[in-house]
């Protein structure tokens, strides 16, 4: 279960970089360097470290201090041989955005969002970054009346697809990865979940670059089933990054560690995302980035024992869903559930209506309906090679 690059997880540095401060509370833990955290991730076997702009340069920071501190930052990275696999901008924290970055009703805000995300374009493709996420935690509201949704959504468009030119002009390389959430810091956020967001997409002038990085607590928070999501962001070819947390239920974000939550659905989701749909499918290549905050109840070490929990934990899942897809007697259930017909084409080849009307004549529909599926067996497998009793 020691975690090698070749696992390909990440981090941001927001998650084990986080103080512990939260609406009710003041910090628990000091600051980080970032510096620090990207030799520790590393010594604990992660790949990839990635970040929001100001969680290396602070906001505001001069040109000639900015330069020196990332290139403390580059130097880090080398030393501890991890790599900068995605970057975002915080468009949320700084009350210049308390309206959103891209939505704001003040056009002004709307245009020093465009020229601080484009300024970090260029820092992420220098750091060779392949993905740049969009999280749009600021770009929702309060009051109905307060926002024109139908223009608000016009902004959004505009602003991505200006970034997405952006980036083919330079030919930098990067994809574009929309990452969902319903509410929390605002009380309704646009695009809020990973259906939302695809339908965004298709209505972009550059969505050919513009995917989706679904967070497993932010899926939940909305009462829906990360694993069937992330199954249909494969399906759409729109799966370009994806953030791994725990979540119990329809609350706050609580951004636990992996597999502390719904363990079920996360036993299912590595299974997918290693190995494909049973009746095969494309398996996701992507980072394994996980988007958590350590306990506010922890110290300095607990922060790293939770990274390294994170990453434990997914290895024994994986180890799991391994021995789940050799099991003979899930083949068997799989085989009585119907699993693998799903695939077959519903009409045949050059079949038409008139075919299709004309043909199985002899279909019982009553006797069909005596079929049982046997999922209870399926799931049991499944509940039973997750808890190592197979």
């Amino acid at each position: 279960m020691q975690p090698t690059r070749e696992d390909r997880f990440s981090f941001g540095l927001w998650t084990v970089g986080w103080p512990a401060r939260d609406p009710f509370g003041d910090a628990t833990r000091p600051a980080l360097d970032p510096v620090e955290s990207v030799h520790r991730l590393g010594e604990l076997g992660a790949w990839g470290v990635t970040f929001h702009d100001d969680d290396v340069v602070p906001f505001g920071t001069p040109p000639a201090d900015r330069e020196r501190i990332l290139a403390r930052f580059r130097r880090a990275c080398d030393e501890a041989g991890v790599v900068v696999p995605m970057m975002t901008t915080n468009l949320f924290t700084h009350p210049v955005f308390k309206d959103g970055g891209f939505t704001s009703n003040d056009r002004s805000v709307r245009r020093f969002a465009l020229r601080k995300v484009l300024a970090n374009l260029d820092l992420a493709a220098s750091l060779g970054a392949s993905t740049y996420v969009f999280w749009g935690g600021r770009e929702g509201a309060e009051v109905d009346q307060g926002k024109d949704i139908r223009a608000a959504l016009d902004r959004y468009r505009e602003g991505i697809d200006l970034l997405a030119a952006y980036v083919k002009e330079q030919g930098y390389g990067i994809r574009f990865a929309i990452e969902p959430k319903p509410n929390e810091p605002r009380g309704d956020i646009l695009l809020p979940t990973l259906g939302h967001a695809l339908a965004f997409i298709a209505e972009l002038e550059h969505g050919d670059i513009v995917g989706v990085n679904p967070e497993v607590g932010h899926e939940q928070m909305a009462g829906l089933n990360y694993t069937s999501g992330i199954a249909q962001a494969l399906w759409a070819g729109k799966l370009f990054h994806l953030d791994l947390n725990g979540q119990r239920g329809v609350k706050y974000d609580q951004d636990l560690v992996f597999g502390h939550g719904d363990l079920i659905n996360a036993f299912s989701l590595v299974d997918l995302i290693e190995n494909g749909a049973p009746g095969g499918g494309p398996a996701y290549d992507g980072p394994r980035h996980f988007d958590y905050k350590p306990l506010r109840t922890e110290d300095v070490a607990g922060v790293w024992d939770s990274a390294a929990a994170n990453m434990r934990t997914y290895l024994l899942l994986k180890e799991r869903a391994a021995a789940f897809r050799a099991d003979p007697e899930v083949a068997r259930a799989l085989e009585v559930s119907g699993v693998a017909d799903l695939a077959t084409p519903t009409l045949g080849a050059g079949e038409s209506v008139a075919d299709l009307r004309a043909a199985d004549a002899d279909f019982d529909a009553d006797k069909a309906g005596e079929r049982g599926y046997g999922y209870v067996r399926l799931g049991q497998l499944a509940l039973e090679h997750l808890m190592g009793a197979r």
